[in-house]
């Protein structure tokens, strides 16, 4: 980490939570709420490590439900920077369910969702840059870019 910026791999992190009958419908599919709400804190949490102060959602970029996910999978939220500006950061969220018993993996939706750093008075921050380690994150920062362009295109409409 450089005195300046902060790596991708200093702030990515995973939360898992294992879905029982009080997070799914009658037929034994978890709510998507429920789901979207593990990729916020997931999101929210490596945007506060990021820039170690609080932060407030601002944008969840469509979250398409590719898979079902079921009473019994363990869930996980795989989250990481892609894109940091001055006081805004978009998180990638990969949603994975995993059946415990046999150990199959299924990758069921991935989200972006952006966060702005506050300071202590509640108003946008600052927050450190983001140094890119592998030409993948180089790579997903330019696609973050363009999303973040498009964002603001329709902020204006």
């Amino acid at each position: 980490m450089s005195e300046t910026g902060k790596s991708i791999a200093d702030s990515r992190l995973t939360i898992s939570a294992l879905m029982g009958p009080q997070d799914a419908n009658t037929q034994g599919n978890v709510h998507g709420g429920i789901i979207m709400k593990m990729a916020d804190e997931a999101g929210a949490l490596v945007a506060m490590r990021h820039a170690r102060t609080q932060v407030v959602t601002v944008v969840v970029d469509s979250m398409t439900f590719v898979e079902p996910i079921y009473v019994g999978d363990l869930v996980h939220c795989n989250a990481e920077l892609t894109y940091v500006g001055r006081t805004s950061m978009e998180v990638r969220v990969e949603v994975a369910a995993e059946n415990p018993l046999n150990g199959t993996l299924r990758i069921t939706n991935v989200a972006y969702l952006v966060y702005v750093a506050l300071d202590s008075h509640g108003s946008p921050t600052s927050v450190p840059h983001l140094i890119f380690g592998t030409p993948a994150e180089e790579a997903r920062a330019q696609e973050a870019r363009e999303r973040q362009q498009l964002r603001k295109r329709q902020q204006r409409h």
